[in-house]
């Protein structure tokens, strides 16, 4: 029967200024994937390495995603899929997106591409609803797309890639905390004030246009959250220690991971990268708690056969 293995990256959602609409892929982090076309209508998961994620295809957001996409062709076909999982869940760097976009572009493969990259984001979605009870697309539209990502519109969506200057590296601390999206989403407030509402829309609009010129002094002077950091910051220990010793190391700037516990730095230059991680891990080492640091340059494939 037809198999194929597929690298699913890893992702940074948010991206300071952009909560649910931006987001960018990793070339350095992410899961492995094996699908495998077998006589049986449906899909069945057979094994999991790495994390204790549930079998049952309805419980799986791999499973789920690539359900909505038979689904949605009326199909009888059937599907295998191993994962090696390398992102851990509640990690916040798109854990359910990486097997959620995964499953749902090897099986696209497997039958012929009948739908486009783009059109697969819908599917990968209701990994993410499974997930987190919300469909959003920061994720995986990133990890499908490759690079940056902005969802303009998710009803109907619309989602458009955006350059990734060639010198952007991310520095993530991961610690080996966990916090779930449903659970940092719930103590966010519902509103803000106009004041904190324009200036997120100015740091957004600074971040996009910083891509486009390759601007990235802009791009570090945009990389301000207003809105979502002083909230979920505080569930995230020495939050505020790392993105200073990432600053004063000479990051563009930073912020939350997505929903956390994770923290990005980005800088221009793998040897700024470098440094950030250094100074990040010098600081954080004393806090007592298990970590990974990753430094990764911009993914622009997004999933891709491995």
């Amino acid at each position: 029967m037809k198999s194929i293995r597929v690298f699913c990256p890893g992702t940074i959602a948010n991206v300071s200024c952009g909560f649910d609409v931006l987001g960018l892929s990793l070339a350095g982090v992410g899961d492995y994937m094996t699908v495998t076309q077998t006589a049986t209508k449906g899909i069945t998961i057979s094994e999991i390495l790495g994390q204790d994620l549930p079998l049952e295809t309805t419980q799986n957001v791999a499973g789920v995603a690539g359900l909505a996409l038979l689904e949605a062709l009326e199909s009888d076909a059937g599907f295998d899929i191993k994962i090696d999982k390398r992102i851990k869940a509640g990690s916040g760097i798109g854990s359910s997106a990486a097997s959620s976009t995964g499953a749902v572009w090897a099986i696209n493969h497997l039958l012929g591409n009948p739908f486009t990259t783009k059109e697969l984001i819908p599917f990968a979605m209701e990994g993410e609803r499974l997930a987190s009870g919300v469909a959003h697309a920061d994720n995986v539209a990133p990890a499908l797309l490759g690079g940056f990502t902005l969802v303009r519109s998710t009803d109907p969506l619309d989602v458009i890639s955006l350059p990734s200057p060639g010198e952007l590296y991310a520095t993530v601390i991961h610690p080996q905390i966990e916090i779930k999206t449903a659970d940092s989403r719930r103590i966010l407030k519902s509103n803000l004030s106009l004041k904190d509402a324009i200036t997120q829309w100015g740091n957004l609009g600074g971040l996009v246009a910083g891509l486009y010129r390759e601007d990235y002094e802009l791009i570090g002077r945009s990389l301000q959250d207003v809105v979502i950091e002083p909230i979920r910051s505080i569930l995230i220990p020495g939050f505020t220690e790392i993105k200073e010793a990432a600053l004063n190391a000479g990051a563009l700037g930073g912020g939350i991971s997505g929903s956390g516990p994770s923290v990005f730095a980005l800088s221009k230059g793998k040897d700024n990268a470098l440094k950030v991680a250094d100074a990040i891990r010098n600081v954080y080492e004393p806090f007592g708690i298990s970590f990974d640091i990753h430094i990764s340059n911009i993914n622009k494939k997004g999933v891709y056969p491995a």
